[in-house]
């Protein structure tokens, strides 16, 4: 917002709070930009590359992009309205800096498109808007690294990326990695820093060219934006902020464009997410196709597709071109964000068996064949439906079976009733495709067992002395992952054993002011010495269980009050610390901007319904 204050910088064991970042984007990669000016995460040229910056886990030995005011001072970030261009005002004793960055797009760009639109170029200009300063430049490479002049810049070459052809061009003379200009009033510094190659003489767009035609690529994909509910302003931008973590060349999207920011200060629960869960397709599709971006959505259902009719066996999660995620492993050479170690690179959940995963291809499936297409020509040919016949009976086959469940914990597999309930939906949205396409199916055997799937999660996993449902079939401790059961269509919101089960998640798995905890058992997925922060997800399915309820004064309050906790850039992550509403774990995350769209959206159709019955 352009209101925002200026405040001065405040760093905790020498790194800036994790929400003192603006992320801006490409669809290739993206980058993180600090309230101090620095880029201290950036990943080239995908998002799933080795980083070029990595200050955010290594404040010293981890590299940056610097840019800022040789003096003390305050600062604020918003966006360009509309757009992903970031824009970091810098206040000090003597004069106003303006520094706008963006990640190039093509001059033509369409982001509605399945198309590449990066150029692999990051724009940062720099101008004084009012007194004098001396400004900083400095560029360190994660690892190090050297330059020698080329062109009208600089070649750099970086020991961690030996074949990564960097050049740094800029209007001033770079005499080196580390610069000092003075400048005046009017005075600017353009730096562009390009990693794809191309000319050294020649460049045919100045810096601020390239960040006009970003601009204008980014408001004509918001046009596209359709949403007239609570909260608008944080709905829209969250819209923008999936669409930064959308690779725009397949449709892919991926958790989160960082690795390894702790759940919990000095914790070892810190996890890669710059991958793609086949789990969240089906949160954000339904999301995104609701406030006017069906092309997104459709893209992403269609890639999940892809990958269901290219392998044997589903999984749980791939890389950006549907691969096999790299073996995980412990970077001893970062030190990890305020020394929350370890670092890891890769992400070995990629191994576990979760069945859940058969719910969430098929409800992809039943979303792609919505009720406007429905019929024989409805996008689902003959050997995509044998496919989602061997998944539905997987479903019916596994559906008791011990796995890893949602939550991805380490070590031996359980019961978990939110599998469960999503090889329900698996058979339940089934059923739903072969009776409105006529395609062939035991449609029969289908319906029965998911009848049995609800009735089992209704006795089995009902714990008297909790008044609630739990984490497993037999047994276990309170889980907020149930709280999705309701939302597909599982369990009936009304249902006495579910308005129970959210009564005892609010009461034993709230962590304060409507923010909830994942689960009540002891977290073993990596021995962390402390707890881990409040999901912010859970929360936001709350407000969806009480919207259906009917409960609609206190949803509204509770979604105003989450929405309320993301920063002046709209940005949330995963987890919240409830004791001090820091920001921990992966930033910015795909689930919690999906929660901000998908909970207004039900808000608002239900407060609409209310007005019409008055």
């Amino acid at each position: 917002m352009h209101d925002a204050p200026f405040t001065a910088l405040k760093r905790v064991e020498g790194y800036l709070p994790i929400g003192d970042h603006g992320l801006i984007g490409d669809g290739a990669t993206a980058a993180l930009v600090g309230r101090d000016g620095g880029i201290s995460w950036l990943c080239v040229p995908r998002f799933d590359s080795p980083p070029l910056f990595c200050g955010l886990l290594d404040a010293r030995g981890g590299g940056a992009f610097t840019l800022a005011p040789d003096e003390p001072f305050e600062a604020r970030q918003y966006y360009k309205e509309d757009t992903a261009v970031l824009v970091t005002e810098m206040r000090t004793a003597s004069g106003l800096l303006r520094i706008t960055d963006a990640l190039a797009l093509t001059s033509s760009a369409d982001l509605s498109e399945d198309a590449m639109s990066a150029r692999g170029e990051l724009v940062r200009c720099a101008k004084v808007q009012q007194g004098q300063m001396r400004v900083r430049v400095f560029v360190k490479p994660c690892g190090g690294g050297d330059a020698r002049a080329r062109g009208d810049g600089l070649n750099i070459r970086c020991k961690e990326h030996p074949d990564l052809d960097l050049q740094l061009s800029a209007n001033v003379e770079l005499r080196g990695l580390e610069n000092l200009f003075e400048l005046r009033e009017g005075d600017s510094v353009d730096l562009m820093l390009r990693w794809s190659g191309g000319h050294y003489h020649y460049h045919p767009l100045s810096p601020s060219a390239l960040i006009q035609n970003t601009a204008d690529a980014w408001r004509q994909w918001s046009r596209q934006f359709s949403y007239d509910g609570p909260q608008k302003w944080l709905v829209g931008r969250s819209a923008i902020t999936l669409k930064l973590l959308d690779h725009f060349e397949n449709g892919a999207i991926i958790a989160a464009p960082t690795s390894s920011l702790p759940e919990c200060i000095g914790g070892s629960l810190n996890w890669d997410y710059r991958y793609v869960w086949i789990r969240d397709a089906a949160f954000s599709v339904y999301a995104l196709r609701r406030i006017g971006l069906p092309r997104e959505a459709d893209a992403f259902l269609g890639w999940v597709l892809d990958q269901l009719e290219r392998r044997d066996e589903p999984k749980l999660m791939y890389t950006l071109y549907g691969g096999d995620l790299p073996r995980e492993y412990e970077d001893k050479s970062l030190e990890g964000y305020r020394r929350s170690q370890p670092v890891r690179w890769g992400n070995d959940a990629d191994g576990q068996r979760q069945d859940d995963i058969y719910g969430e291809i098929v409800d992809c499936a039943y979303q792609w064949a919505s009720p406007k297409k429905w019929s024989k020509n409805c996008g689902i040919d003959a050997p995509l439906w044998q496919r989602l016949c061997e998944l539905a009976e997987a479903a019916a086959e596994n559906w008791g079976r011990k796995d890893h469940g949602i939550w991805e914990l380490r070590g031996g597999g359980r019961r978990y009733t939110y599998s469960a309930g999503l090889c329900h939906v698996a058979l339940d949205r089934m059923v739903k495709l072969a009776q409105a396409t006529g395609l062939p199916g035991d449609v029969a055997r289908w319906r029965k067992t998911a009848g049995q799937i609800q009735q089992a999660i209704l006795q089995d996993a009902w714990s008297d002395e909790k008044q609630s449902l739990v984490m497993c079939l037999d047994g276990g401790g309170l889980d907020a992952s149930l709280l999705t059961l309701p939302i597909r269509r599982v369990v009936p919101p009304d249902h006495p054993r579910m308005v129970a089960t959210v009564k005892a998640i609010m009461d034993g798995l709230g962590a304060g002011d409507g923010l909830l905890y994942r689960f009540a058992e002891k977290n073993d997925s990596g021995g962390s010495p402390c707890e881990e922060g409040a999901f912010l997800l859970c929360s936001f399915w709350l407000v969806d269980n009480l919207t259906e309820q009917g409960r609609l004064d206190e949803a509204a309050e509770l979604y105003d009050s989450l929405c309320d906790r993301a920063g002046p850039l709209g940005l949330l992550p995963e987890q919240i610390d409830p004791a001090t509403g820091d920001f921990l774990g992966n930033y910015p995350q795909a689930f919690s901007h999906v929660g901000v769209i998908a909970s207004g959206l039900r808000l608002s159709r239900a407060q609409a319904r209310k007005r019409g019955n008055s």
